[in-house]
């Protein structure tokens, strides 16, 4: 792994690469990218770093702009979906100053490290490793119009059910029937399988991939644990994957939450453990579940919190129309082993010292995923820090299967917000924790709030073509 300039530079030269990519992430957790020919690298363009312009990325105001992107050596890799030979890094944006530029405290990857320099400081553990699991839906076409005169959207995978009257193959999946569905049903293994594979040439390790359970062609690829940061990275480059391999074999992905009406939606469940000096924080033979008293403290904050932690882990309007009962996804703010319907799930197979965890269920692939693991991160050693049980507070353990309660039983149970304007609410009111040790500036929160507002205000304005079924003829 290149760890220095020379080392790119003799890289460069050895793969006879044309073209060096740098790929930074906007507050929105999307590439931007800017290319320079590889002739033009050199050890000053670590040093010195490529100049941005950072308002048009959501982080600063105009006056204040003018940025520079330091590239991480240890993340270059061949870019796999470029013909032109070219190698891709990505890094951290920096504010010009003198002598020494400093860290734009706004920028996700530099958000993320902070978070785990505060953990470090707390002496709570050293490490976080998590889990994120990626449902996506692959369609073999989507088109959508927002018109004046014409707002809709279409989408059409062979194997759906609304197929059936159409296939001559007869490879139709029923409804909410493709978890795990076999070939020739599965039609897209060849494609998941390469994502696999280049995901893994990326040096993140894979546990699988397979057929979810929405029937209009919903799958997940799930990697190995691995170090928060680290992870960051490897969700942006997992992500950038799926896309263009998808694109490669004539198809389109998504990992929107909702992205089909009556077929499950799609999460991004983070599993998380945390480590000091190599040994496991979370694990104790004698707690519920094997889990120990700063487990369930950490968990105690992620509940507290989760109302706020919603703005960070589900930003779209899209996201709370996943968030139902009925699909598998939770909807009741509360911890259970085994349990699809609490917020907080931990997992029984997971018996050994090392891996004893739990994942939290709610946050979906449209966040920024640099916020979202370090705000679960500061969340968490928030519940440690001021001792939160999850249990005294009334979050359970809930060993049932929530959405069968009966309604006298549902009203006792506290649930997630309804909405993204509800969950930007609870962040503007519930955000210190976040802010604590300087990890998350108080100037990105109100600019993120702010912009996830204009983006409510935009959407409500816009009719919907359900509203003409409702409402046309009144």
């Amino acid at each position: 792994m290149a760890t220095t300039a020379k080392d790119i530079i003799r890289r460069i030269q050895e793969e006879n690469i044309q073209m060096v990519d740098f790929k930074m992430v906007d507050i929105n957790g999307q590439y931007r990218h800017v290319t320079i020919p590889a002739r033009n690298f050199t050890e000053s363009t670590i040093t010195e770093g490529i100049g941005f312009d950072a308002s048009n990325y959501g982080y600063a105001v105009v006056e204040k702009s003018d940025m520079v992107f330091i590239p991480d050596p240890e993340t270059a890799q061949v870019d796999p979906f470029c013909d032109i030979p070219t190698l891709s890094m990505t890094g951290n944006a920096m504010l010009i100053d003198y002598p020494h530029n400093r860290p734009l405290s706004q920028y996700p990857r530099n958000i993320v490290l902070a978070a785990e320099a505060y953990m470090r400081r707390t002496g709570v553990a050293d490490t976080m490793l998590i889990l994120p699991e990626f449902e996506f839906y692959l369609f073999d076409n989507v088109t959508w119009d927002v018109r004046p005169n014409a707002i809709g959207m279409t989408i059409d995978a062979q194997q759906a059910h609304w197929n059936s009257g159409v296939s001559g193959t007869g490879t139709i999946v029923p409804r909410q029937g493709h978890y795990h569905i076999a070939k020739p049903l599965d039609r897209t293994y060849e494609c998941r399988s390469e994502m696999c594979m280049l995901i893994e040439e990326a040096g993140i390790p894979v546990k699988y991939h397979h057929p979810e359970v929405g029937g209009a062609g919903q799958f997940e690829i799930e990697p190995k644990l691995g170090e928060m940061s680290k992870m960051a990275d490897a969700t942006m480059m997992i992500k950038y994957i799926i896309h263009n391999t998808a694109q490669k074999y004539g198809l389109s992905a998504t990992l929107m939450p909702k992205p089909v009406y009556g077929e499950a939606g799609s999460g991004m469940h983070v599993h998380m453990l945390l480590l000091k000096d190599g040994k496991p924080v979370f694990s104790d033979d004698d707690g519920y579940a094997h889990l120990s008293r700063e487990a369930h403290y950490f968990m105690g904050g992620l509940l507290k919190h989760i109302h706020s932690l919603c703005a960070i882990t589900n930003p779209s309007t899209n996201s709370f129309k996943r968030l139902v009962p009925g699909f598998e996804a939770p909807v009741t703010v509360g911890y259970a082993t085994s349990n699809r319907s609490a917020v907080i799930r931990i997992p029984a197979y997971a018996k050994t010292p090392e891996l004893r965890r739990f994942e939290l269920r709610n946050p979906d692939a449209t966040c920024n995923p640099y916020f979202c693991y370090a705000a679960l991160l500061m969340a968490g050693l928030d519940g440690i820090e001021n001792q939160i049980d999850p249990h005294e507070n009334g979050w359970g353990p809930y060993d049932v299967n929530l959405y069968t309660l009966s309604d006298h039983e549902k009203a006792k149970l506290q649930g997630l917000p309804t909405s993204l304007e509800a969950a930007l609410d609870a962040l503007e009111q519930d955000h210190d924790y976040l802010t604590k040790g300087g990890v998350f500036p108080e100037t990105l929160i109100r600019n993120f709030i702010a912009g996830k507002r204009r983006e409510c205000a935009e959407m409500a304005q816009i009719p919907h073509p359900a509203e003409f079924a409702r409402y046309y003829n009144l």
